[in-house]
């Protein structure tokens, strides 16, 4: 099992949230237990910008069993097809969201089998095939 996994999930767990990090950990630790975790370049990049050095963020993500899969052309196409679709209103309010949001859904959608994210709305939204896991 490969589960892609959003930022708001790690930093939930790496700052220890008051609010959303035991559950956070849990879901991590259930997801780590099954299989995979992995991350595309915006997850690691949004985690990396967390971190005053490079030997401690490797040090963050070699703790929580992070794997960086690159996007795929396919991932990367979808992601900027629904971005443009969601910015120009496609028949209903237009989307602030930013084409990171939009590249992690995607990712997740072709290259995993399941995103863990607190952004349920978002993703389930835009990405119907995808399984999303809230914790």
């Amino acid at each position: 099992m490969r589960t892609a996994v959003d930022t708001s999930v790690l930093l939930d767990v790496l700052t220890g949230d008051s609010r959303f990090g035991a559950a956070s950990q849990a879901a991590l630790r259930k997801a780590h237990d099954e299989g995979r975790l992995i991350v595309n370049e915006m997850v690691w990049s949004e985690l990396r910008a967390h971190y005053e050095t490079d030997a401690a963020f490797r040090a963050a993500v070699d703790e929580l069993g992070l794997e960086l899969v690159p996007t795929s052309s396919e991932s990367a196409t979808l992601a900027g097809a629904l971005w443009g679709k969601a910015r120009r209103g496609a028949g209903k309010k237009r989307s602030g969201r930013l084409v990171a949001d939009f590249a992690i859904g995607a990712h997740a959608s072709r290259q995993a089998d399941r995103l863990l994210t607190r952004d349920r709305g978002f993703y389930r939204g835009y990405f119907k095939d995808l399984a999303v896991w809230v914790p």
